[in-house]
């Protein structure tokens, strides 16, 4: 999905200018009330298309003006540029007042500074934290911290399956376990059909599965103190047992390892791959002619028994959250923005829109989001989804570990082996890329 892809082109420059950003002596001048009846937004690109984020929007921030007399100047960013404008923003001083954030990205923007740090008396105003699903709260910033953002969007990686594709290789029920996506697979890659679809030049991507693997072979890639650790022998088994998909058990087309732009749904809603682990695939689906009855969902897969926590984890932790910079001009009117955002109503109307789960707990409830597909996404997101590291240097962890990722698959797609001792030496390689600390 788009902002997938934003957060592989955002990485690069996070990682090179933040410590710029974190000396911005425009960005910590303090909030004030100086322009109360006026508030800028910075929305992300949700939907199909910037047109069809402000007709999702709009309205609501016209029903927020009538109750609140506040208006709000709207901005829908583009994932590609939104990153470059925040880090912009927070070197000047001249940003908006409210704006979305991926929320892999809150560690890193909180070390700049920039953003107002989610105390218990500003949670306060917004209803308490105990609101919102602890595991959308663990993607607002470092532990130990006042969060940097709050949960606005949530999403899970799941697994999509195409039910022709099953059918016609008489495959009954989606697989539970890793063997048995790829003894599925195996059924079904022939004749210039594939068992299952990746983005292997996605390097967000890339850390999204292989961390994901990471955990259920006990490995964090960083040390509790924050220090790059790629090489360990859970890391390096999680990222060959991603990239043998393609290498070993040979269930993903070597084409793939090029992909980046969503290809692979493509190939799946035209019947050429049968399974994806993707997040809130429903609309894409949909745009690509695919009706809501020819596919179907499972969690994604764990390597025994069912998902949960530590080495049953299946997903990271997706979503967008909402950040207010330290130096607003109008502090109240942008609590009240929040407020209104993240409140049961909004949580219902914009997460229906987008095809995503409220990470609103009371909002969750609503029967709009029981539907088979976000109810997985949902139940994942409450049970068996982890936060990517909520460290200041997960922006370059994404650069250098996805880029290690996209090399391997490359060597794959070429006929090259992907052995053990491959795959330490591009993650070596990778961990000395790393800031030192």
């Amino acid at each position: 999905m788009r902002r997938i892809r934003a957060a592989a082109v955002g990485a690069v420059t996070l990682s090179l200018v933040l410590s710029a950003a974190a000396c911005g002596g425009g960005s910590t001048d303090g909030a004030s009330n100086s322009q109360p009846k006026i508030l800028t937004y910075w929305a992300s690109n949700q939907g199909a298309s910037l047109e069809v984020d402000k007709k999702v929007l709009q309205p609501e921030l016209d029903k927020f003006e009538k109750e609140t007399g506040i208006k709000v100047k709207l901005e829908v960013v583009p994932w590609s540029d939104l990153l470059n404008r925040i880090l912009t923003a927070t070197t000047s001083g001249q940003g908006p007042d409210v704006l979305n954030i991926g929320n892999t990205w809150s560690a890193s923007l909180q070390s700049s500074g920039a953003l107002l740090p989610w105390d218990a008396k500003h949670f306060d105003q917004i209803g308490g934290k105990d609101r919102f699903v602890a595991s959308a709260l663990g993607s607002t910033g470092v532990q130990g911290q006042d969060p940097a953002a709050v949960p606005l969007y949530s999403m899970a990686y799941a697994l999509y399956y195409n039910k022709k594709m099953f059918k016609d290789a008489g495959v009954e029920k989606p697989p539970a376990t890793w063997d048995e996506l790829i003894a599925t697979g195996k059924k079904i890659t022939k004749d210039g059909t594939s068992g299952i679809g990746v983005e292997g030049s996605n390097l967000s991507n890339n850390i999204h599965q292989v961390f994901v693997l990471g955990k259920q072979h006990g490995a964090d890639f960083f040390t509790p103190d924050g220090k790059a650790d790629f090489t360990s022998d859970g890391a390096v088994a999680a990222v060959k047992q991603y990239v043998d998909l393609m290498a070993a058990a040979k269930i993903v087309a070597p084409g793939n390892a090029e992909y980046a732009q969503n290809q692979s749904l493509s190939d799946f809603a035209k019947n050429k791959t049968a399974m994806v682990l993707w997040q809130t695939a429903s609309a894409t689906f949909k745009a690509q002619g695919m009706n809501d009855d020819e596919w179907g969902v499972a969690p994604a897969p764990v390597p025994s028994g069912a998902p949960g926590q530590g080495k049953a984890t299946n997903s990271m932790v997706a979503g967008i959250n909402m950040a207010v910079f330290k130096n607003t001009k109008n502090i109240d009117g942008a609590m009240k923005f929040v407020n209104f955002m993240t409140g049961d109503e909004e949580q219902k109307i914009l997460n229906t829109a987008y095809g995503s789960i409220p990470p609103v707990k009371s909002a969750q409830q609503d029967p709009a989001f029981n539907s088979p597909a976000l109810a997985v996404l949902r139940d994942t997101l409450a049970t068996s989804a982890a936060a990517l590291p909520q460290v200041p240097e997960e922006s370059q962890f994404e650069t250098v570990v996805g880029t290690a990722v996209k090399e391997l698959f490359a060597d794959a797609a070429a006929g090259r082996a992907v052995t053990t001792d491959s795959v330490r030496a591009k993650l070596e390689k990778a961990q000395q890329q790393m800031p030192k600390k």
